[in-house]
């Protein structure tokens, strides 16, 4: 399931001196974006991708020191087997498409829908692509059971769009795609002649399912994602695929219902995958199998199966193979390197420090609710109950998953015979949890993650030890800069639990409406007037989607309102120091082709964006940088937006 997150967006704009009163943003960072270089195998580079490369130096310095010693713990020891697998590229490039071809001779024994069907249990708990999505998840109506819910597969092009007759950058990028595929398929095995084939034949299928998908825009709005049906009413949206009995096989027993996120793909389902089709099936199996699997294989395989994705985000070259091997291999084992970087390098003083703070920006936000002018009692008291149920997450996670005990590696093997047995148990226990307690305090981002969520279903907020330090936050920064950096991550997330989303949610993570009849309707026009604020602003050479980034925008909003609100609140408080914080902590270049990319799929808004249009609307800032009508920052009164 989709979270809400603090991920950075992107931006290039010229690095001129701007006044402040104009290009806050550009004024603030001119200094940095003059020098600023993204690095070649990067899409950007920034002040959250400062943070994530010098994570990467420092762990991959220390896993290189570690291989000499004796591990530190048996998850560790599994870890660092994996990491010298991948890291073993004279092995990989020995064995070439060795480790591949079990795969391809699955593939080939299938003649027909029937005989992939009698193997479709085991292939799907390989973790082989199928053109459908089941997953478990807790149930958005009893968040306290996991339920089974179905959904539709990823497309070729990164969104349906892509597939529309008047987008230009659809057919160029499926020519890079299909380039790329071309030279896979024939390291793989396959003749010239039989790839042309595979590949017209996968892009046919591809496009077939692109009508029936959600687009992102479609995706992010969340009150369109709870369509129970029966297992009696699901299982008969396919004549050709035995749901009847796959799921089931799956999960242990025959579910009263599951959840369909995407209700428009399964009315179609049975015209697209039929016995008619299984040949462009089974070419869409080979390509995204091939494609999935290039990363693990020789260097040549790594390096041209990332051509497409390149070409989506711009980045120059691939990684050089040992930075892409400690990708892979901490991918592989997130939670283990994430404790390792959380109690090396944040420790429990830290963890206990930062849960104060967001102890006290909770206190904050709560005073705000408490004299919020707007919401009704009713709807205010149980705004306030949600917010004091909020649960808080900080640093790393007490224990680490025991799924990880079962990650225990063959050093004989092949690297992607590893990655595939791990695939295996990681998808049989996700299946196995279905009907069962959900496990509400379980982290699902590693703490050596620069970045930071709000869980709908589970009504909590997360702050992994990663994005914990400077310029977010530091002990020897002032209070301000703090809480125009951490202070606002923290209450961005809190405000999830309030965006036109999380507002869907009450403070059990059940999808149930606890606003009266009113002050939904006037939510739902402060949030449009959060929509129009963006919307159709120029970037990159195209315009921002309001719709698509409303819920991100809104909680921008009330995190800023509400760290202004705290850092007023301290005997230091120095409003040039918070909002130069914010513009720092947004401090972007990104390649042209990655900001197109985003604008298209992206929750966020662009951060140069982020950064200059939320202060427009807080008074405060007109009167600290003393912004007049007729300067570029300036938004007259009645074009504000303020919802928390």
């Amino acid at each position: 399931m989709q979270q809400l997150q603090f991920a950075a967006g992107t931006t290039s704009e010229s690095s001129d001196h701007s006044r402040l009163q104009d290009d806050f943003y550009n004024a603030i960072n001119a200094d940095w974006l003059k020098t600023a270089k993204i690095p070649a195998d990067r899409p950007a580079t920034g002040g959250f991708q400062d943070l994530v490369e010098n994570i990467e130096k420092t762990l991959m310095a220390d896993f290189v020191a570690m291989q000499k010693q004796s591990p530190s713990s048996p998850l560790i020891g599994e870890f660092l087997k994996y990491y010298a697998l991948a890291a073993d590229f004279e092995q990989r490039d020995a064995q070439a498409a060795a480790p591949l071809q079990p795969y391809l001779r699955r593939i080939a024994k299938y003649d027909n829908l029937a005989d992939w069907q009698a193997d479709l249990k085991d292939w799907l708990l390989d973790g082989l692509p199928v053109p459908f999505d089941l997953d478990v998840d807790a149930d958005m109506k009893n968040t306290k059971i996991n339920a089974l819910f179905a959904s539709a597969p990823s497309l070729f092009l990164p969104d349906k769009t892509y597939y529309a007759a008047d987008n230009p950058s659809g057919p160029q990028l499926l020519q890079v795609f299909q380039q790329m595929m071309q030279q896979l398929l024939e390291m793989a095995g396959y003749s010239t002649a039989d790839t042309q084939l595979i590949l017209e034949q996968a892009i046919a299928f591809d496009k077939s399912l692109a009508p029936h998908v959600k687009s992102a825009e479609e995706s992010a709005d969340y009150s369109k994602m709870y369509n129970p049906q029966t297992f009696t009413e699901f299982t008969a949206h396919s004549s050709n695929i035995d749901f009847s009995r796959l799921i089931p096989e799956l999960i242990g027993a025959q579910p009263e219902k599951i959840i369909v996120t995407q209700p428009k793909f399964f009315t179609a389902f049975d015209e697209i995958v039929t016995t008619e089709n299984f040949s462009l099936l089974k070419s869409w199996l080979i390509v995204n199998t091939v494609r999935s699997m290039s990363g693990y294989l020789s260097n040549d395989f790594r390096e041209i199966g990332g051509i497409y994705g390149r070409a989506l985000s711009g980045s120059k070259e691939a990684m050089k193979p040992q930075k892409s091997a400690y990708y892979l291999a901490a991918g592989q084992f997130d939670q283990v390197v994430g404790d390792y970087y959380g109690r090396k390098y944040f420790g429990e003083a830290a963890k206990a420090d930062v849960h104060k703070m967001v102890v006290k920006m909770i206190g904050v936000y709560k005073k705000r609710l408490e004299n919020n002018d707007w919401l009704s009692a009713s709807t205010r008291q149980k705004a306030i109950v949600k917010l004091d149920n909020l649960g808080i997450q900080v640093g790393y996670p007490d224990t680490i998953k025991p799924l990880f005990k079962q990650f225990t590696v063959n050093t004989g093997a092949s690297l992607l015979s590893n990655a595939m047995r791990f695939a295996h148990i990681t998808i049989a226990d996700r299946f196995s949890k279905w009907n069962q307690p959900v496990e509400r305090t379980e982290w699902e981002m590693s703490a050596n993650t620069v970045n930071a969520y709000y869980h709908p279903f589970r009504n909590i907020i997360v702050f992994p030890a990663a994005i914990l330090q400077a310029p977010f936050y530091s002990l020897t920064q002032p209070s301000s800069a703090n809480y125009g950096g951490i202070g606002a991550v923290i209450a961005h997330e809190i405000s999830h639990a309030f965006d036109n989303n999380g507002a869907l949610f009450d403070e059990f993570g059940n999808l149930h409406n606890w606003w009266t009849d009113a002050d939904s309707a006037h939510f739902k026009e402060l949030a449009q007037a959060m929509i129009g604020e963006f919307n159709g602003i120029p970037f990159a050479g195209s315009q921002v989607n309001g719709k698509l980034t409303v819920s991100e925008n809104i909680a921008d909003a009330g995190g800023l309102s509400c760290a202004l609100e705290a850092a007023k609140g301290e005997t230091d408080v120095n409003l040039t120091t918070f909002f130069t914080n914010w513009a720092t902590i947004w401090r972007t270049k990104a390649q042209p082709e990655y900001q197109q990319l985003l604008l298209s799929i992206d929750v966020h808004a662009p951060a140069k964006l982020r950064a200059n249009v939320q202060v427009q609307n807080f008074a405060d800032f007109y009167r600290t940088f003393n912004v007049q009508p007729g300067d570029g920052m300036y938004l007259a009164p009645e074009k504000r937006v303020s919802i928390w």
